[in-house]
């Protein structure tokens, strides 16, 4: 799927939970979808544009004089059916943590250590926050038919920060014996 239609998607599959003017939908896409997705302004404003001209969306009156409410219309529906239909593409990893220990011999091992140890402490963060986001969408969605959906990608979220903290712990073990570039331990 490329960028653009995974745009749509996600813009098209947060109107089809309520309607939002286009601040909203962006703030709904970094709190709800931002433990696994991003869409920037520059992505959200035009991609809005192309859905409003094309009929998948319906831009309406909104709740401040000179606002706008966007409302995903029957079409959108169906385009987002379609969207989410797709194969997904699978999209080359870009990792600078990976990339820096690959040639960490010219770090070194000590400052490989360091970042390791960086990325625990971040990934027992995001662990933390998976806790109480899981916590609040079982408070605030209970009842609702999506909840079982949101709490999906919570977990693999969870489980994700929980590789990394073992990764880590792997990774430091492997690194354990390796003086490099006359440093030592």
């Amino acid at each position: 799927m490329a960028r653009r239609s995974q745009t749509e998607t996600a813009i098209l599959g947060a109107l089809s939970m309520q309607p939002m003017t286009a601040y909203a939908l962006r703030e709904a896409i970094r709190d709800v979808l931002g433990h696994f997705w991003s869409e920037s302004f520059g992505q959200i404003y035009p991609t809005l544009g192309v859905l409003e001209r094309q009929g998948h969306v319906e831009r309406r009156e909104g709740p401040r004089a000179g606002s706008s409410t966007f409302v995903i219309t029957d079409s959108g529906a169906t385009r987002l059916y379609e969207l989410l239909s797709e194969p997904i593409t699978a999209v080359p990893p870009r990792d600078g943590l990976l990339l820096r220990l690959f040639f960490g011999r010219t770090l070194g091992a000590r400052k490989c250590r360091e970042l390791l140890l960086e990325a625990k402490a971040d990934a027992g963060r995001r662990l933390a926050e998976y806790d109480g986001l899981a916590r609040t969408l079982s408070v605030e969605e209970k009842g609702s038919a999506d909840l079982p959906y949101m709490l999906t990608t919570v977990s693999a979220g969870r489980h994700g920060a929980e590789a990394v903290i073992a990764w880590v712990d792997e990774a430091l073990a492997l690194l354990e014996d390796t003086p490099a570039n006359g440093e030592s331990r």
